[in-house]
């Protein structure tokens, strides 16, 4: 950002650079184009559309030679990038000296896209920018390339090729993260400075495009950060979605089902396929339980967040007093295995295998022969049950898939648990724990009590709208993870 500081000084009265062919006043928005072409060079030559015989810059002779937004983004990055790989630009700032971490210090505040002004957009990239450096400890990651650069500066590097290529392979791979996250924050804190001379120069056409520009920024920045948050080992898993009603009767019966509609939902948004695997109806109304199979790349990465107890606030439709009720109902998020050998091997002594006839609609064939299967592994006592099926064998093979995601999930908390520094987290993920609640009476309120993220719409959160919960969930695991970025 030098040269924004150079520009600025070269129109100071009392300015080193001032000259006969610089006027005193501010130089108009395009005379900025001419000088972000040139780089850090200092152009003399008249800033001003000159008069009659005045000399003129090279690029003003045609005003179709000037970079629009576009342009300059194209020049941003290839500035970035071009620099050799131990040329690293390190806490660039806006010509006032705004850093990145200065915006998520300020707070700026963050709204919807559609109403946001540049501040708004601004923050969002700002943030999106310090939840990936905390995915990727940027400290360390700074450290680290700070010794692979010395390491391959030793003249006896290639006496040992074969660490010598890893050696450079990994700070190939550093460099090209780190450039890539300066070059989010080259462009956004350059952006600004063009937004605020546009304002100054009441230019609106270029304040518009440039918006533009820094809503889309917004949108790649938010992909940035998913694909960072989204990195644990099983997040590109799909995922059963277990949910099983409170205490409380039809009420809570009647919440499990709601919550159940609200995953679904949530799953077709994202373009996932959903299939009940295990569904067993309440008496008068809801469900007591119900399993479903959400399939799609990072489901599970996504609806971990939701692991825990949900609690409903509300009147009661089955009450003829219409007094204010409270509902519980318990949420379980176990990852389907794709890839490798399952981490819990079963035999098949150690299981039992129940058969009975399937509750609840399914027409004539399914509630008159013993199609519905239940295996019991009797060792732990885990069970699963599938009865959506018209065959017993379909059954049969889909609570077998059941079973061995959870045993697979047991045997991965057991590991966990093994270790001492993920103790605490998996505390923080029992069922027991209440995660959030929902207040459709006396006040309307969705409230997650892990994070304090809420909204005061109820009806789009139970349509499926919940990924604001999650993506503030993810986020904040990553303070706990990384407490010393």
């Amino acid at each position: 950002m030098a040269f924004f500081s150079l520009f600025r000084r070269s129109y100071s009265k009392t300015g080193p650079y001032t000259d006969k062919f610089l006027t005193k006043k501010k130089p108009p928005i395009r005379s900025l184009f001419f000088f972000l072409r040139l780089g850090n060079q200092i152009a003399l030559d008249s800033f001003e559309k000159p008069s009659s015989g005045a000399r003129v810059a090279p690029c003003f002779q045609d005003p179709n030679r000037f970079p629009r937004s576009s342009d300059f983004a194209i020049q941003s990055r290839s500035r970035l990038f071009s620099s050799s790989a131990g040329a690293v630009v390190s806490d660039p700032k806006t010509s006032d000296g705004i850093t990145v971490a200065a915006i998520v210090a300020k707070r700026w505040p963050i709204l919807d896209e559609s109403e946001g002004d540049w501040k708004s957009h601004a923050a969002a990239i700002a943030q999106s920018i310090q939840l990936i450096k905390k995915r990727l400890q940027w400290k360390k990651m700074m450290i680290r390339l700070e010794q692979l650069s010395v390491a391959l500066d030793k003249p006896d590097l290639w006496d040992d090729p074969t660490y010598a290529s890893r050696i450079s392979r990994e700070h190939g791979g550093l460099m090209s993260k780190m450039r890539e996250v300066n070059g989010f924050e080259q462009e956004l804190l350059e952006f600004i400075d063009l937004l605020k001379l546009a304002r100054e120069e009441h230019d609106n056409q270029l304040e518009l495009e440039y918006m533009s520009e820094l809503l889309n920024m917004r949108r790649k920045a938010k992909e940035k950060e998913l694909e960072a948050l989204l990195s644990g080992e099983n997040d590109p898993c799909s995922c059963y979605i277990e949910v099983q009603a409170g205490a409380g009767g039809t009420e809570s019966m009647d919440w499990a089902s709601m919550v159940l509609n609200m995953y679904v939902s949530w799953a077709k948004r994202h373009g996932y396929e959903v299939m009940v695997v295990d569904e067993m109806h309440g008496e008068i109304a809801g469900i007591k339980r119900a399993t479903i199979k959400v399939d799609g790349e990072f489901s599970f990465g996504y609806a971990k967040a939701e692991v825990g107890v949900h609690r409903l606030v509300r009147i009661s439709p089955f009450d003829t007093g219409k007094r204010r009720h409270t509902s519980f109902a318990a949420v379980a998020v176990i990852p389907i295995l794709n890839d490798g050998p399952s981490r819990f091997q079963i035999k098949e002594s150690d299981l039992r295998i129940e058969r009975f006839r399937a509750s609840g609609a399914g027409g004539q064939h399914v509630n008159t022969t013993e199609s519905a299967v239940r295996i019991v592994h009797i060792p732990t006592g885990i069970s699963a049950t599938c009865q959506n099926e018209r065959s017993q064998h379909q059954n049969k093979a889909a609570a077998m898939a059941v079973l061995q995601s959870r045993l697979d999930q047991l045997e991965m908390a057991r590991q966990a648990q093994m270790n001492a520094e993920h103790t605490e987290s998996l505390t923080d993920i029992s069922w027991g724990n209440q995660i959030r609640t929902y207040v459709l009476h006396p006040y309307r309120m969705v409230k997650d009590l892990r994070t304090n993220y809420e909204v005061s719409d109820p009806d789009s959160v139970l349509e499926g709208d919940i990924d604001g919960f999650i993506l503030s969930f993810l986020s904040s695991s990553l303070d706990k993870e990384d407490a010393s970025l």
